[in-house]
């Protein structure tokens, strides 16, 4: 089938990874940044949690980043303007330190290159509720760019948030392309293959990091980020 793009999600499909390990080593490396601001650690990831369940939670009438800091001042009672300016600098800088809690992925590369090859438009597709500068330093930790996509989700850019279907629908509008046209290559069951599914487009599920559930088992494509290599491949020749 030819495909008008192909949607990659990095958190355990370009970027291997347990969620649960980098999540806690991730929200570590945060504190250690903004505490000094005048919020304890403990207070700080749970506004941090807060805002990134609005986010999931959001319903399109704002970007996710309106949404994230919102939730933040009214969870922590803070003015968040020196926050923000700490929390940019961080996703720059200090956010590397998190690639500790990350695996190595020597075929992200290749399966960018073969993906080019083989459509018009290749996405980034990691839920949007890290700024642009944290999923640039994410993906260069598997040695890719931002050159290397068409088009890369944050919570600058995007209103909705996996598993939601909309943030999907937004994407193929974004991307000029029906759903049906659009391949998503994911590791997770719900926020990736059943959300990405049920608004039309073909799935692969990425099974090295696969994130199971049992409310929606996923009975398609599937197999190891390698196997999907060659998938790719073959729609590449």
């Amino acid at each position: 089938m030819q495909y008008k793009a192909i949607l990659f999600d990095m958190d355990g499909t370009l970027v291997p990874m347990d969620n649960d390990t980098f999540v806690k080593g991730y929200f570590k490396e945060l504190a250690k940044k903004l505490s000094p601001l005048g919020i304890a650690p403990d207070a700080l990831i749970a506004a941090v949690w807060a805002g990134t369940k609005a986010m999931v939670k959001n319903d399109g009438t704002k970007k996710n980043i309106e949404v994230f800091w919102d939730t933040f001042a009214k969870a922590t009672g803070k003015d968040v303007t020196e926050y923000r300016a700490m929390s940019d600098a961080f996703y720059v800088n200090e956010f590397m330190a998190a690639r500790a809690y990350t695996m190595e992925n020597p075929l992200a590369c290749e399966a960018i290159r073969l993906a080019h090859m083989a459509t018009d438009k290749v996405v980034c597709a990691s839920n949007p509720l890290f700024p642009l500068t944290g999923q640039q330093t994410r993906m260069g930790w598997v040695g890719l760019r931002a050159s290397d996509f068409d088009l890369i989700t944050s919570y600058e850019s995007d209103s909705f948030c996996k598993p939601n279907p909309k943030y999907y629908l937004s994407l193929c509008e974004r991307l000029g392309a029906a759903p049906e046209e659009c391949l998503l290559i994911g590791n997770d069951e719900e926020e990736d293959m059943h959300a990405a599914s049920s608004v039309g487009m073909d799935c692969y599920l990425v099974t090295d990091c696969v994130i199971r559930r049992e409310q929606c088992p996923w009975n398609g494509k599937a197999g190891t980020f390698a196997e999907m290599v060659e998938f790719l491949r073959g729609l590449s020749e």
